[in-house]
């Protein structure tokens, strides 16, 4: 899942993001409108949390923006206005959810999962395939039955490939989906990635590589590669 954050507080937004990473989100700040609209620009996200009172373009605006496109994000207002009128204003102008300052974080890990799961096209809660069941919202996955025991990046990893399954992802749509901006494009961290969830997922292998096209889960069969 990949997540922007919109936050003209520093601060927060540093906290917002590692709080989201450490749940296996692909995270992007954006501290101000404009740089927001830049990166939906760039980037498809699943969800937005937003603050309202952003300078450059305001949160008001720039939602309306997002709800205009075709493949929009889903959208979370995370505001200090939070009385009931505020509320109803910022549903009224596109927003999916509304979740007012202070929160409460585990709360707003579940809203931003929510979001995902209600947003057009979708994964389904529980991915299947290969003898894997792979729950997103509970973080759980299991292999014949067997639980595995997945690091935050190598169970994000196994979601993105069962997400896209049976089509194969590149490197880079593997950094774009699992990682963020921020990951250097040169670097290996998704080949090492494979090989930890490859040795976890354990024999017979069900991650396809190509060379040059990407990596895929498959059931395991002659014609696999790993």
């Amino acid at each position: 899942m990949r997540v922007l954050v919109v936050e003209d507080a520093r601060a927060l937004a540093d906290v917002l993001a590692e709080g989201l990473r450490d749940q296996g989100m692909a995270v992007d700040v954006a501290h101000d409108g404009l740089a927001a609209a830049t990166k939906l620009d760039v980037n498809s996200y699943d969800v937005v949390v937003l603050d309202r009172d952003l300078p450059a373009i305001h949160g008001d605006m720039l939602c309306q923006m997002i709800t205009e496109r075709d493949d929009r994000a889903m959208v979370l207002m995370l505001t200090a206005a939070g009385s009931p009128d505020d509320r109803v204003s910022g549903l009224t102008l596109g927003a999916d959810d509304y979740l007012a300052k202070p929160f409460h974080f585990p709360e707003l890990i579940l809203r931003i999962r929510a979001l995902a799961r209600r947003r057009p096209a979708a994964r389904a809660r529980t991915l299947r395939a290969a003898g894997i069941e792979l729950d997103p919202v509970r973080r759980t996955a299991t292999r014949n039955g067997h639980r595995l025991d997945l690091s935050v990046k190598e169970f994000a990893l196994l979601e993105a490939l069962l997400t896209a399954g049976p089509a194969f992802l590149s490197t880079e749509d593997l950094l774009e989906q699992v990682w963020d901006e921020n990951t250097d494009p040169f670097t290996n961290t998704v080949t090492v990635t494979v090989s930890r969830l490859r040795r976890k997922l354990g024999s017979p292998p069900i991650i396809v590589t190509m060379p040059g096209v990407g990596y895929r889960i498959a059931d395991p069969g002659p014609a696999g590669r790993d």
